[in-house]
């Protein structure tokens, strides 16, 4: 005999086809981080950028994306997932085309500010989603396994793809690859998802959305540019401005009934451990990857598309990472297998702490050693994290995690670059100003120079930017290796997810989807 309840919580082929779909918005938003690699020099030939526009027409997605992610969590919870999900990819789909066609620097930045609003509804609706579609502790995991597997591989695919687009069709094209994509998803998605929502939400807290921004922005904006330039007064400033601000929000948060990050989420003992683990795995994925990517391409001598086709050579083996934890973890303790995912990244980073000037596939190896780790981990306290949260909160619980990967990646890249940036600086103490600032500069200062002086310059820089590195790369694998450790102690024996609340239901007759 069977538990007819149980069995009525199985999602069956109509739940699987929805996710499929749901997939869809999550490649397009992850690819767009880095679609913009292979285009710039064309759209800097068209358009004429200044260098702030330039970075701006970089940044902006990424703002606007990281400043309206908690706001959008909520409002899914308000208004219904589906919806956002269906309102953000028309969005995504019209900023697209703008983008595509933008005449102008300013066009061109504005458009990329509306991607990275579309982008802010899809990443927490198409988690949510999947959070309320998989009641089933063990299927769902199956599916944010995936989920994170997909996100990952979008990422490293958009700059792929990006490359393979301008060497057919002009710099727009990048863009126009997210209309038929959204098209479809807007003919999908009412027929194949169900509408979920928070049946009594309270009042939406409109200051809370200005004080979320606040805080978030200028923590992100700070990180970045102190990866770039290094420890700045005015960037110091704006970290502290965030921190301000963020201080205010939570306790906002903390006072009021209708809060728009609500208390319940952090009374479950997973979820806020689950928060800052994620934020750890982030740390190591994009501050390893501010590495990689300028190894291939200015140590290694690799063109931008040849270093991009190497780059996806990782991604082989995280496809088969995210499932094989999600097994794991369905017959032990998820404490220990999350730890292990630590271990595992924090074996990758040892491993590019051994490259050399000349180790491509030691530098692979490690890379994709590193990134099965963190996948394993960023799956499963994805899940642990949403299955501990009540299933009327899953938009909030999602953009939340969201949140801390934005912070997680910015803080990466701020502090493992600074680190290497140090050692590089302090092995070319005595070169000159432009070569010893960055990689890049040394590279340009050493074709200006030409000859056999040129060539010294370069085998220096590559020397001490490789040293940079190992230093970078340990100090990550101690950072993981704690990781690991606190990941027992937060997290042994945490029980199952709870099982489904009524909110859960869809709103529409649950036969209708079975």
């Amino acid at each position: 005999m069977t538990n007819p309840a149980a069995t009525a919580r199985l999602a069956g082929r109509r739940e699987w086809t929805a996710f499929t779909v749901l997939l869809l918005p999550l490649l397009l938003v992850s690819m767009d981080v880095s679609v913009l690699y292979f285009a710039i020099p064309a759209i800097t030939e068209q358009l004429d950028p200044s260098a702030t526009q330039q970075l701006w027409i970089f940044d902006s997605y990424a703002f606007a994306l990281s400043g309206l992610l908690i706001t959008m969590g909520s409002l899914g919870d308000r208004i219904g997932r589906r919806r956002l999900l269906l309102t953000g990819a028309a969005a995504f789909g019209l900023a697209s085309v703008g983008a595509a066609y933008a005449t102008s620097a300013e066009m061109l930045i504005a458009a990329r500010v509306l991607l990275g609003i579309g982008g802010a509804t899809l990443m927490p609706s198409t988690l949510a989603l999947v959070r309320n579609l998989f009641r089933d502790e063990k299927q769902r995991g199956k599916a944010i396994a995936i989920w994170s597997g997909a996100m990952t591989g979008g990422i490293a695919l958009g700059s792929v793809l990006s490359g393979v687009m301008l060497n057919h069709f002009w710099w727009g094209s990048v863009f126009l690859i997210n209309v038929p994509a959204m098209l479809l998803l807007l003919v999908l998605v009412p027929v194949l998802v169900p509408e979920f929502k928070d049946p009594a939400p309270g009042r939406f807290d409109l200051l809370s959305v200005p004080l979320s921004m606040a805080a978030v922005l200028p923590v992100v904006y700070g990180l970045k540019e102190i990866a770039a330039e290094g420890f700045e007064p005015l960037y110091l400033g704006c970290l502290a401005v965030g921190l301000a601000f963020g201080y205010a929000f939570v306790r906002r948060q903390r006072t009021r009934d209708d809060a728009m990050v609500a208390r319940a989420l952090f009374r479950a003992r997973g979820f806020g451990a689950g928060i800052g683990l994620n934020t750890l795995a982030a740390f190591a994925m994009l501050g390893s990857a501010y590495f990689t990517t300028q190894y291939l391409q200015s140590v290694l001598g690799m063109g931008t598309l040849e270093a991009a086709l190497w780059s996806l050579a990782p991604s082989v083996v995280i496809g088969a990472a995210a499932p094989v934890s999600a097994a794991l973890a369905q017959k032990a303790d998820r404490a220990y297998v999350i730890a292990g995912g630590f271990v595992l990244a924090a074996a990758g980073f040892a491993l590019i702490g051994l490259v050399g000037t000349d180790s491509l596939w030691l530098l692979l190896t490690g890379a994709g050693v590193l990134a099965s780790g963190i996948v394993t981990v960023m799956s499963l306290v994805s899940d642990m994290a949403l299955g501990a949260a009540p299933a009327e909160k899953a938009g909030s619980a999602a953009s939340l995690l969201e949140t801390g990967t934005e912070f997680g990646g910015a803080l990466g890249m701020a502090v493992l670059g600074s680190l290497g940036t140090a050692v590089y600086r302090g092995d070319l103490a005595g070169a000159e100003p432009a070569a010893r600032e960055t990689l890049g500069g040394a590279v340009a200062t050493a074709h200006r120079i030409g000859g056999e002086a040129g060539e010294q310059v370069l085998t220096l820089a590559r020397e001490a930017f490789v040293h940079g590195m190992q230093y970078a790369a340990w100090g990550g694998t101690a950072l993981l290796l704690g990781a690991a450790v606190l990941a027992v102690a937060l997290l042994r024996g945490t029980g199952a997810a709870p099982a489904p609340t009524p909110a859960a239901v869809p709103l529409e007759h649950e036969a209708a989807y079975n």
